[in-house]
């Protein structure tokens, strides 16, 4: 089983030009596409957050459900769903300005416990970032590090969402001792102020750089460092192919049974080269439809 921590949300994705454009909403949120993604790969997921009883939240939980991941340890609450109103630019990217405010998934709590058979938790974006929650989200990974559970963080940075900047990559370092995986976009690297090997340095097993259609680079402990390109595709935008290599990397960690640091410092250049490109498989399906809509396993196989 893996676990996904951190929120859902709905995005609001211009159908259009211009300010006015009309808004289409969309089920979303780093951690919440990351879940779905696995339970499409076919891996055994659950999502741990707090989500509103409106009615956006309960569409968010029947696609969770439709995906065949777990639910039971969302919290509850009649705060209303945080919205994310996306703007594309003419290459597909996506930039997010946040509504934020008395939202359901800020009230997180830390659960008194995980699902059973808890192999792996994965981590990031906004709810690492709003309080109260914030707090709860890394004391729950603080704690899943110490059990020795694989823990897996994509800080996915939303800048208009921090206030102090500094304070926040300094609060960034100190996770990296409790962090088996961290995985992140090269704009992440460079907002955040570091490299791959002085991460490594302070704990991760290893260390996963996308760079968009340029492919991605994994760095390991033992001075490894693998490269694979991005595939080809038409893109029509690039929402949710962060969340969905996310995935496509756990998933394909517990398909080798590498979900622990010695086996992922074993896996080598073949290993992780065939990681890689299943991730970036998966990610150019997700780029090639519009929204966070990640393949599913029958899409990506070798």
């Amino acid at each position: 089983m893996i676990v996904v921590a951190g929120e859902a949300l709905i995005d609001l994705v211009p159908q259009g030009t211009g300010a006015l454009a009309a808004l289409r909403p969309a089920l979303g949120g780093g951690p919440y596409n990351t879940a779905v993604a696995l339970g499409r790969l076919g891996s055994p997921a659950a999502f741990c957050s707090r989500v509103s009883r409106d009615a956006f939240g309960e569409a968010l939980l029947g696609r969770l459900r439709e995906t065949d991941v777990d639910v039971s340890p969302v919290q509850r609450g009649t705060e209303p769903t945080t919205l994310a109103v996306a703007s594309l630019d003419t290459d597909g990217s996506a930039a997010y300005s946040f509504y934020v405010e008395g939202t359901a998934d800020r009230l997180f709590t830390v659960p008194a416990a995980l699902p059973p058979g808890t192999r792996a938790v994965s981590f990031g974006t906004c709810s690492l970032v709003l309080e109260p929650g914030a707090s709860a989200y890394e004391e729950l990974l603080r704690e899943t590090a110490a059990r020795g559970v694989f823990t897996a963080l994509d800080p996915n940075i939303r800048a208009g969402l921090i206030p102090d900047p500094d304070a926040y990559r300094e609060r960034f370092r100190s996770w990296l001792p409790s962090v088996s995986l961290l995985k992140l976009s090269a704009e992440d690297a460079e907002w955040l102020g570091g490299t791959p090997r002085e991460w490594l340095a302070a704990g991760p097993a290893a260390v996963v750089v996308t760079r968009g259609g340029a492919g991605l680079t994994a760095y390991t402990g033992d001075g490894g460092e693998y490269t694979v390109p991005g595939e080809q595709v038409e893109v029509v935008d690039t929402i949710g192919a962060g969340d969905t290599v996310n995935a496509a990397l756990l998933h394909g960690l517990a398909a080798r049974d590498a979900l622990d640091a010695p086996a992922v410092a074993a896996l080598g250049r073949e290993g992780w080269t065939g990681l890689l490109g299943f991730a970036a498989r998966a990610a150019a399906v997700t780029c090639s439809r519009a929204g966070a809509e990640p393949p599913y396993a029958h899409e990506v196989r070798a």
